[in-house]
């Protein structure tokens, strides 16, 4: 107890430095902890595994999909210079992300954005999902599926029910969530596990699963990792 100081003194002195790319506090931290942590890389207990393998899968979207997504990034454009034109700081700054999120969900499927322009125009990525789905189930896989949308897993799951194939979910609204965890991780569990990345990106093992498909990128890619 200590060691590293208060809570604040934490962040001030490692986590806010580390976060923004600060080499020194990093190093420094490790220094400091080096003799209270073991680690043990994969490699060294067990050389048995295959690396880790990460492919980026590009999806090209359809004329309808490519038309909203025109849409709306011609809209976001408009909306960002007016906001940029007549705020400063903290309007101006959420004008473009939210410019950002509506582009986003306009790639990932158009049926998430607001209203009903979007529906019908179909999706690329989900498209994708499915066949690669298919094909791991096949083949006697276990696959993860992770979105930051609720939304998306939504689409995602009635997808998987249109294909016959069982699925769990674990999401901010899961209520047990080791009961939903022992379940996909036995060996009667579904093949396929829907996860939203803040309810399922910490504090889980899931050792059953071979593969991991994110849907959507983070902002931030250290929550993805």
């Amino acid at each position: 107890p200590g060691l590293l100081g208060t809570l604040e003194t934490f962040r001030e002195r490692f986590s806010r430095p580390i976060e923004a790319g600060d080499d020194r506090a990093r190093i420094g931290l490790r220094r400091r902890v080096r003799p209270y942590i073991l680690r043990r890389m994969k490699r060294q207990v067990a050389s048995e595994l295959p690396p880790l393998t990460e492919v980026v899968v590009r999806c090209e979207m359809g004329e309808l999909q490519r038309r909203v997504y025109e849409a709306v990034r011609l809209t976001a454009r408009r909306d960002v210079q007016q906001a940029l034109d007549v705020e400063t700081g903290r309007g101006a700054t959420m004008a473009v992300l939210e410019a950002l999120l509506r582009m986003r969900q306009a790639c990932c499927a158009p049926a998430l954005l607001p209203g009903e322009s979007g529906l019908g125009a179909g999706s690329a990525k989900l498209d994708r999902m499915e066949e690669l789905l298919v094909e791991l189930v096949l083949e006697g896989h276990k696959a993860l599926v992770f979105s930051q949308w609720t939304s998306l897993l939504d689409l995602a799951q009635k997808r998987l029910d249109d294909l016959g194939i069982a699925w769990c979910r674990l999401d901010g609204g899961t209520r047990d969530r080791q009961k939903v965890i022992d379940y996909f991780q036995s060996d009667e569990g579904p093949p396929i596990f829907l996860l939203s990345l803040k309810a399922g990106g910490t504090g889980v093992n899931l050792t059953a699963a071979d593969y991991v498909l994110h849907l959507d990128p983070w902002w931030n890619p250290a929550v993805e990792r």
